[in-house]
This record gives C-alpha cells, structure tokens and sequence, in this order.
C-alpha cells in the first residue's frame, strides 16, 4: 500500500479533527462549501505549450506550498476566470 505523506497544513487538520475540534456544519454553511466544492471540479483536460523555463519555476513554487504543480496550475487559473 502506497503511504500517504500529508502537508504540515494537512497534519494539523488531522490533528484538530482527531481531538474532536470540528462542529457539524448544516444549513446554508453546508450549502455553500457544497457549491465552493462544485465549482472546483475538474472536467476537462487541457493541452497546451509552454515553456520549460516556466515550468520549472511552476514546479519550485507549487514545492514550497506543498501542492503537485498542475494543481497549483489549476489553481491559479480559477483565480484568473473569476
């Protein structure tokens, strides 16, 4: 089986969920981290060039925040479209 390694950011959330931290969410709350979570569905695949200079720079930034680089990719172009 694959080990999972987890961000210092993810850590800390299994630590806060494991000693009970979190309160159920209902109502309009739910409702909008369900719809937040909807509009960050990737349903499209997308081929592009681009220059390696680029993209290794991409990949250094997206290391420090401990995201894999086409999910920071992605992020950012949420960012831009809204």
């Amino acid at each position: 089986m694959k080990e999972i390694r987890l961000t210092k950011e993810e850590k800390k959330i299994e630590g806060a969920l494991l000693r009970g931290e979190y309160a159920k969410v209902t109502g309009k709350k739910l409702e909008a981290i369900s719809q937040s979570l909807a509009t960050r569905k990737k349903d499209l695949t997308m081929t592009i060039r681009v220059n390696s200079e680029d993209i290794r720079r991409i990949r250094r930034k997206a290391a420090k925040i401990g995201v894999k680089y086409q999910t920071f990719i992605s992020d950012v172009l949420h960012q831009i479209a809204q």
